[in-house]
């Protein structure tokens, strides 16, 4: 899963260092792989562990991106996916799409199904593709469009994430971040081309798995 994670990143060469954040219980899992099949990846890793042990003291995704932020000194442009998708294709073109923004995006893709969509969340773009309205776990969805976790973030937008945080907000969902900030400062979307997975079932897994086997033989991702 890391493994085809960073290689979808691969084509961003603007990318210097990847932090991969994990939690105590994983944490020497993750250092064994980056001591080994981690000294291939196309770009400089660490392994953050965040100190957290189970669910009663977990810091929640965007807990985790403020911790990066914070124990890793980081002040630039941030590219943040989350470690269950998987993509059938290179992302080249969400680097493309950043860099020509400057402004925080979203990757979205669409589900092609309103039951799946109140599993995720609902959005409405305008003709250019900045985001107008963004709700997780919709009850009522009226579009198959959701957002997944795919963002970038540019470096003048981390005082907003540290404002975030320190306004108590929910730091588990990365999503409710993207609905706080998207009325406060421009926030755009990138259509997610391919196929993408959210890998959170035994059964997502093994299509995926079965899917990536017949690619890698045809040698033809649709």
């Amino acid at each position: 899963m890391l493994e085809h994670v960073l290689a979808a990143l691969a084509p961003l060469r603007e990318i210097q260092q990847a932090y991969i954040v994990t939690n105590a219980r994983f944490a020497d899992q993750f250092e064994a792989w980056l001591h080994t099949r981690g000294r291939t990846a196309p770009f400089s890793c660490t392994v953050v562990n965040d100190g957290t042990t189970d669910d009663t003291n977990k810091r929640g995704a965007i807990g985790d991106i403020d911790f990066v932020l914070q124990t890793q000194s980081v002040e630039d442009d941030l590219v943040i996916v989350a470690g269950d998708n998987l993509f059938s294709e290179p992302l080249d073109g969400f680097g493309e799409y950043c860099r020509s923004r400057n402004t925080p995006v979203l990757g979205v893709y669409d589900v092609g199904d309103l039951e799946q969509i109140k599993k995720y969340n609902a959005i409405a773009t305008d003709a250019e593709g900045r985001i107008t309205f963004f709700e997780e776990k919709p009850a009522h969805p009226s579009s198959t469009l959701t957002g997944i976790a795919l963002y970038f973030y540019p470096r003048h937008t981390l005082p907003l994430i540290r404002q975030y945080i320190a306004e108590g907000n929910n730091t588990d969902q990365p999503g409710r971040l993207v609905q706080w900030m998207y009325p406060r400062t421009p926030f755009y979307t990138w259509r997610v081309p391919g196929r993408w997975f959210d890998i959170g079932s035994k059964e997502t897994l093994e299509e995926a798995d079965r899917l990536f086997r017949q690619w890698a033989t045809e040698d033809t991702p649709p």
